[in-house]
């Protein structure tokens, strides 16, 4: 007879490993001021062009690191369904992407209870389209690794509705301690423009570095990039640092544009030296105007509105596609299906560059 023996199964135990959401989850908030970290979700109301598509894209590389990188929705999720997922989440504001017959427009609100800016988008430009229009454009690694610093200039004419645009972008980046800020963390910037004359907005975004000054673009170049320099056409190493190179060692340092460094930033921008601050633009580049102003999320008493309220007069273009976009969004709200939060799934990679 054959013996039978008893074999142990082997038994496979799963190892536990922690979600990505886990091991990066980002702190509500700050240690240093103590007050609420701002996070964001970047979405669209509708169906959007390709170029609307990307420009969605750049915005959430623009709001990094507190945002939604990589925000799932689907054709039937309603904007109650985004609210739901926010409030767990710790999400501030929505920037709400639509398009109209004519026009893009898009949306600024602050979760759960507003109030709500609408913006027409007259002009915009992609921050691919920016890159390709520079000769040596510019994207490091860590540059979406902490937020911008935002700059408003011109909203200061005392108008309500110009007032409430200052705080609502005020707020929708982290606050900065300026004793205790780490200059290498200022990295980007955004610019607000507002022009009375015209009533546009112009929307820039640009990058920051430092040149040291008084040294030539040579020597900057020898200490940044630790490359042994070509010396073989030179009679003497006095002359690698005396001859004049190309481009920017023509360019004059403008004392406006200098500022004294408070710690070590690298190996040329050294503390207690005057380093030259550069802004190239990265994208995306808009220029807005504010139509509407709400009192709620997306609803409510409307506090501005830039074509007034007359009842019966003839409405212009651009109060036309706003209703219609009013209406699309309408829509959306009213739909008796009930999408459950699942819907919406969120990976959040934010903390790399896409």
């Amino acid at each position: 007879m054959a013996r039978l023996r008893n074999r142990k199964k082997k038994v496979f135990l799963k190892p536990i490993v922690k979600k990505k959401q886990e091991q990066q989850q980002q702190p509500n908030v700050d240690p240093i001021t103590g007050n609420k970290i701002p996070k964001s979700f970047v979405f669209s109301r509708g169906k959007l062009p390709g170029p609307l598509r990307q420009l969605q894209m750049d915005l959430r590389k623009l709001m990094l690191p507190y945002t939604a990188l990589k925000l799932k929705e689907k054709k039937r999720n309603n904007l109650k369904d985004f609210l739901n997922v926010a409030g767990p989440m710790g999400v501030t504001h929505f920037l709400i992407l639509s398009k109209t017959e004519t026009s893009p427009f898009l949306r600024v609100a602050k979760t759960p209870q507003g109030p709500t800016l609408t913006f027409k988008i007259h002009e915009y430009s992609l921050a691919v389209d920016i890159a390709q229009s520079q000769l040596r454009p510019r994207c490091p690694q860590d540059l979406f690794k902490n937020s911008p610093l935002i700059v408003l200039s011109g909203f200061a004419t005392g108008d309500e509705h110009l007032k409430l645009t200052t705080t609502l972008f005020k707020n929708i980046f982290p606050d900065i301690d300026i004793n205790t800020v780490k200059l290498s963390s200022c990295q980007r910037i955004v610019l607000l423009n507002y022009n009375k004359d015209t009533k546009l907005i112009d929307f820039r975004h640009y990058s920051i570095r430092l040149q040291p000054v008084g040294v030539s673009r040579r020597i900057r170049k020898f200490v940044q990039n630790h490359q042994v320099p070509d010396l073989r056409n030179l009679q003497d190493v006095s002359d690698f640092v005396t001859k004049s190179g190309y481009g920017s060692e023509s360019e004059a340092d403008e004392e406006a544009a200098t500022v004294t460094l408070t710690s070590d930033l690298s190996r040329v921008n050294r503390a207690s030296t005057k380093s030259a601050v550069k802004l190239q633009e990265i994208g995306p580049r808009m220029t807005l105007q504010l139509i509407k102003v709400e009192g709620g999320l997306c609803s409510g008493e409307v506090m501005f509105s830039e074509y007034g309220n007359g009842g019966n007069k003839k409405k212009p273009d651009g109060q036309e596609d706003s209703e219609k976009d009013n209406e699309m969004e309408g829509s959306d709200d009213d739909n008796e299906e009930e999408d459950s939060d699942e819907d919406i799934e969120e990976n959040e990679e934010d903390d790399e560059e896409d």
